[in-house]
């Protein structure tokens, strides 16, 4: 089995389901960590699935994470627009890194449409609310050679 895959999520995350429903959807993070979960254990994989509002916090995890996990999926929430010490952290690493967001920050605000972490990410999913997560799930096991059952 694969070292675990990182998810991570940035601040206001913790806050789903009841912050601006209408952009962000009813799921709550413990939602959307159930079917990350699930998803994972169908492809063999491991996840361990951790929320902070800290951006102090955010990067120790990234640093922690170099050769104990085998690819890092973040939505690092507003710090993808602010934060290169988040962007300089994910450089760092020599497994994939893939980006998410819930929705799509292309139809939104001209300052969430610019990413730091981008830079870093093998590839960006957003726009589909919770189903990004198992989206990037998915493309983790195949840039890891685990083909789905489905």
């Amino acid at each position: 089995m694969p070292l675990p895959v990182l998810v991570l999520n940035g601040p206001n995350l913790n806050m789903l389901g009841v912050r601006q429903p209408e952009v962000y959807g009813r799921q709550t993070l413990a939602d959307i960590e159930a079917e990350c979960r699930a998803r994972a254990g169908s492809l063999g994989l491991e996840i361990d699935f951790r929320q902070t509002n800290s951006e102090a916090e955010l990067l120790g995890w990234v640093h922690a994470s170099r050769g104990q996990a085998s690819a890092v999926i973040i939505n690092p929430a507003a710090f993808t627009h602010t934060s290169i010490a988040l962007l300089d952290a994910l450089l760092l690493l020599d497994v994939p890194v893939i980006e998410v967001h819930l929705s799509n920050v292309h139809r939104r605000e001209a300052f969430r449409r610019h990413s730091y972490v981008s830079q870093a990410a093998q590839g960006v999913i957003c726009g589909f609310g919770g189903q990004s997560y198992i989206l990037a799930i998915d493309a983790v096991a195949s840039l890891l050679g685990i083909a789905p059952e489905n």
